[in-house]
């Protein structure tokens, strides 16, 4: 008997209902369930970067989760659709990756997925295999599937027309594509982030029109990058994404994911242990309300959860490591012995600060740098700098600390 019918349909549903936001439609869910087979879980990724992160994470929690339900997951891996480029969400066309880029992405993505999934439970395929074979009277039959004026009721592309931004035809092929996926597969199930959801719609109706049983749709939250705030009782900030360099890496190091985590605010700490941890929803309500009440030090909350993290995907030991680094050096005011040294060719006797901040990676950019100054946040050599117009002068090395983990010994000469 299979692992699918060892829950009744009612409990399965209950359980993959949590952390949900969008489900079209409950009912066809319920039914499937209630089939007693294991159901066809689609959810693709576009390899435009080489490493998944905690965002793709929890979507790939529910995927787990169905798998424990005894479903099959399909995890796509779209090398053909990488190269249209996801509009969703994007306000310009996007810059389409490189073949080499794809392909880099697409061997990390299938190796890292299996760091969250049941290998023995997913199937890992390249949509490539089918969509890469379609002739160009095929591509024309699919898109007379679809209308422009429905494709054109999706927000972005509203938007974009509204303001007269650019929209090529090739980006309003990409939900047709994505949508063929669904076709191809035979699926119950597509998961996707809530920014995901017209694209899923579309694989939906698709079906309908290729005379297929119309799939489910799941969404899960989007979650927020490192540096997102809270204003007005809510959080605010971009997407995690590797691009805006606000992301925790699957495949990091353990002491990268620790200090990032370490770093984040203590209201985004909530955010993502409602969508990351595996701990019993009680157990993180009782932290929050110690935390809250000041019986409880939040940052004891927030090393057990970056403790967690690095625990799921290096070892318990990998984590206890990570931690005394991390206190020894930021809590007790160590230096690291193992970071990077410059050497910058001095400009009429020195270097402004910012400036070398952003030649050594430090910072962005020397916008950047001001900025972190003006917040107290670098110092040199143990000393914090606040003069906008500070210089490192001919000599050194200087130990120059920026923002909470970057460090390096900077000579002038």
């Amino acid at each position: 008997m299979s692992d699918s019918i060892s829950s009744s349909a009612a409990e399965q549903l209950t359980e993959l209902q949590r952390g949900v936001v969008d489900l079209h439609v409950e009912a066809d869910l319920v039914k499937r369930l209630g089939e007693h087979r294991p159901l066809r879980v689609k959810a693709g990724f576009d390899p435009t970067r080489p490493d998944l992160h905690l965002g793709h994470v929890v979507l790939m929690n529910k995927m787990r989760q169905f798998q424990a339900f005894g479903h099959e997951v399909v995890f796509i891996v779209g090398d053909f659709t990488a190269q249209i480029g996801d509009p969703s969400g994007k306000s310009a066309t996007r810059t389409v990756p490189t073949a080499e880029d794809i392909a880099r992405g697409a061997e990390s993505y299938a190796e890292q997925a299996f760091r969250i999934l049941d290998p023995e439970k997913t199937r890992v395929v390249f949509n490539s295999a089918w969509l890469s074979t379609m002739r160009f009277d095929d591509v024309i039959r699919l898109a007379g599937k679809y209308t422009l004026a429905r494709m054109m009721e999706r927000d972005d592309f509203k938007r974009r027309y509204q303001e007269h931004q650019s929209i090529s035809i090739h980006e309003l092929l990409y939900p047709l594509v994505q949508g063929y996926d669904s076709v191809h597969l035979e699926c119950d199930v597509e998961l996707g982030g809530t920014d995901q959801l017209f694209n899923l719609m579309v694989g939906r109706d698709l079906m309908k029109e290729f005379g297929k049983r119309p799939q489910v749709v799941m969404t899960t939250p989007i979650l927020e990058g490192l540096n997102a705030r809270f204003e007005d009782g809510k959080i605010v900030g971009d997407k995690m994404s590797k691009s805006l360099d606000n992301y925790v890496g699957v495949a990091e190091s353990p002491d990268e994911q620790f200090g990032k985590l370490m770093s984040i605010s203590d209201p985004l700490m909530w955010r993502y242990y409602e969508l990351l941890s595996e701990q019993p929803v009680a157990e993180v309500a009782r932290l929050r309300a110690d935390c809250e009440s000041g019986s409880l030090n939040p940052k004891v909350a927030k090393v057990r959860f970056a403790a967690e993290i690095v625990t799921r995907f290096h070892s318990a030991a990998a984590a206890r490591e990570a931690e005394a680094r991390w206190e020894a050096q930021f809590s007790q005011g160590q230096v690291p012995e193992d970071m990077p040294e410059h050497t910058l060719p001095a400009e009429e006797g020195g270097v402004w600060l910012p400036r070398a901040l952003a030649h050594t990676g430090l910072c962005k950019s020397s916008s950047d740098a001001r900025r972190l100054i003006e917040q107290g946040a670098v110092q040199v050599d143990g000393q914090k700098v606040s003069d906008l117009k500070a210089s490192l002068a001919v000599g050194g090395p200087y130990v120059v600390k920026a923002g909470k983990r970057a460090w390096a010994r900077i000579t002038i000469r």
